[in-house]
Formats: C-alpha cells, sequence, structure tokens
C-alpha cells in the first residue's frame, strides 16, 4: 500500500514554529471521501512523513484503508482510488494502533474479544488474542512492543507480543475502560477513561496488580469517553456526556477548567472525543451541527471551523503527526473529511 520504514517519534510544535493559523485549514473536495459503511468507532493517521494515510475502523467490524495521495495522483491504475477495504471482525472495531517498529505491521480490537495482527504487505490479519469479554480500548506506550487493552468491566491488560501472553492484569475501574493514553515526556504515565464517570492518570511503575492506586482521578457527573494527554504531555483533556470538557494542567494535573460542551450525540452517533491538535493552545472534538469546534485551552473560547462540503456531523478525529495542519474528522456514516493548511 505504502512504503513503511519504522520512524523517530514525531515532531512536536514549538514556540518558535509560532502557532498554527486556523483559518487556513480548509476542505477541498478531493479530501472528502466515504470509505466505509456504517459508523467509524476509531480512526488513526499513519505516522508517514510524507503520505497522508487514513485508518479507520466501523461498528460492523471492518477496517478501511484511505492512501489519499495514491487516490489523488492514481499510481499506475486509474481506477485505483487508494481505498481498501477489509472485514477482520464481527463487531465494532474499538481500536487500531499501528505497530512503532514496523509501520506495515497494524493492530485492530474489537468488540468481539479479539486482537487482530495485519500485516499490510500480504494483507493478512493474524489472531493475536482472543478473549471471553468485549474489548474496549487498545494503545501502545511509545516506541514499546507491548500492548495494552481495555476489556470486559474495567480490566486492563497488558499483552506481551514477544512471549504471545498476558502480561499483567489489573481492575483499574467499576466500567467499561473507553480509552487508554500515555504521556509523550513519561511514557510510565497513563491515562484512563471510563463509562464510571471517571478519568485517572496511573503511574506504571507504581501500579499494584491488587489494590491499584492512581496518581489523579478526575470526576465527571457522567460516562467519560476519552482522555488524552497534551503534545508536550503537560495537559489532559477530558470529554464527558456531563456536556463537559475537562482541561487538566499544573502540578500533578490539579489545575482544573470546565468547558462546556454539547456532547449529546444519541445513540446513532459515535460519541465525541477531543483531541489534541499539534501543541498544548487547543482542542478539536465534534459539533452536533457539522462542524469542527476548536476549543482554545488558554482563552477558553470556542470557535467552530465550517465548510458547505461538510454534510454530516463529524465525531472522532485525528491529527497527522508529521504534517501540522492535517486533520481527519470521520463520521457515522463512513465518510473522513481531511482538513488541510493551505
Amino acid at each position: 500500500m505504502c512504503e513503511n520504514a519504522p520512524l523517530s517519534p514525531p515532531k512536536r510544535m514549538s514556540s518558535t514554529d509560532g502557532p498554527l493559523n486556523l483559518r487556513s485549514l480548509k476542505l477541498e473536495p478531493q479530501h472528502v471521501a466515504r470509505i466505509i459503511s456504517g459508523r467509524i468507532m476509531t480512526v488513526q493517521f499513519f505516522p508517514f512523513v510524507d503520505r497522508r494515510v487514513v485508518a479507520v475502523g466501523s461498528k460492523f467490524g471492518n477496517v478501511s484503508f484511505w492512501d489519499v495521495d495514491r487516490g489523488l495522483d492514481g499510481g499506475d491504475d486509474a481506477d485505483d482510488d487508494g481505498v481498501y477495504l477489509y472485514g477482520p471482525h464481527t463487531s465494532p472495531v474499538s481500536g487500531i494502533s499501528i505497530q512503532p517498529f514496523s509501520l506495515s505491521k497494524v493492530l485492530t480490537s474489537s468488540y468481539d474479544g479479539f486482537i487482530r495482527l495485519m500485516d499490510v504487505e500480504k494483507e493478512t490479519f493474524n489472531m493475536l488474542y482472543s478473549g471471553d469479554d468485549a474489548i474496549y480500548s487498545l494503545s501502545q506506550r511509545p516506541l514499546e512492543t507491548n500492548v495494552y487493552f481495555g476489556e470486559g468491566q474495567g480490566g486492563l491488560k497488558i499483552w506481551d507480543e514477544r512471549a504471545g501472553k498476558v502480561l499483567s492484569s489489573y481492575s483499574l475501574h467499576e466500567k467499561r475502560i473507553n480509552t487508554i493514553d500515555f504521556s509523550s515526556c513519561n511514557a510510565n504515565l497513563m491515562a484512563t477513561s471510563s463509562t464510571d464517570g471517571t478519568a485517572c492518570i496511573w503511574d506504571l511503575r507504581k501500579i499494584s496488580k491488587h489494590r491499584p492506586a492512581s496518581l489523579m482521578i478526575h470526576q465527571h457527573e457522567k460516562a467519560v469517553h476519552s482522555a488524552y494527554f497534551s503534545p508536550s504531555g503537560s495537559c489532559l483533556a477530558t470529554t464527558s456526556i456531563d456536556n463537559r470538557i475537562g482541561i487538566l494542567s499544573g502540578d500533578n494535573f490539579m489545575d482544573v477548567s470546565m468547558i462546556r460542551h454539547d456532547n449529546q450525540t444519541g445513540r446513532w452517533l459515535s460519541s465525541f472525543r477531543a483531541i489534541w491538535g499539534w501543541d498544548d493552545s487547543y482542542v478539536f472534538v465534534g459539533n452536533m451541527k457539522r462542524a469542527v469546534d476548536v476549543i482554545s485551552t488558554v482563552k477558553k473560547t470556542t470557535k467552530a471551523m465550517e465548510s458547505p462540503l461538510m454534510t454530516a456531523i463529524p465525531c472522532r478525529f485525528a491529527a497527522h503527526p508529521y504534517r501540522h495542519g492535517t486533520l481527519a474528522s470521520t463520521t457515522s456514516g463512513g465518510q473522513v473529511y481531511m482538513w488541510t493548511s493551505i
């Protein structure tokens, strides 16, 4: 599908880069495509420096890849639109993770209780893990092959790929874990969000199997659907269906700002999950009026990015790790809208 080689960690924007001009983010007709049927549950960019490849997983268990640049140049085949569709699961796809040391290896998890490892070059999906409970989240620490996943009602498991077995198992929440994320500045810090209404930060070096204790607990009034560290690792953004987005910063993430936002997506749309852009100054989240909301973490203000090309509500997002200003927003109708900085 694409050239693949292990890459160094993404270069984050620094103060010398200057802030990204959000007004420069636009939608172009060639950057809008329906690449899968059904609701998109998860989306990721492949970390290629010179190419834009989006991976999505759907409610129906399908996984699709959109090689945007191949679709535009046509390659050797004029009929090749750069979209590749597979059906590795029988239930909603809950996570996609590209192996940090081999970009041709892609992990997918599902509510069917399976984690599969795809070989992109061979176009095969091999079983990596099989369990009796649904898997709701999937992640990997930077530059590590171990797989972290949220299984069943609040369980976290760590899969040792080399040994082919579960390395550790913890009960961290009372209800399911919706997201797992790691700090870029300290890979021992892990953030989890849960339907039990909490977002927690854990130090992996200090988690006890029998009585796990978190470093920080952030309480929402209702289910928390995401908790993501900022690019610098110094902030955390949480999204809850209590119509609030939390921005946690400062020493031990104890400085909390709660920003009101309509997160009531209903049963037919994927829940909103606010993600960070390319620095710590703003987050992106869906808008029920078919727009993308940009929330300033400094001014605590919200502005909407709109386009007549956006005909559906964007729910899940991914920011390209190397191309600052390239943002993928996805919908419950299988569409991908890729905003780019012009």
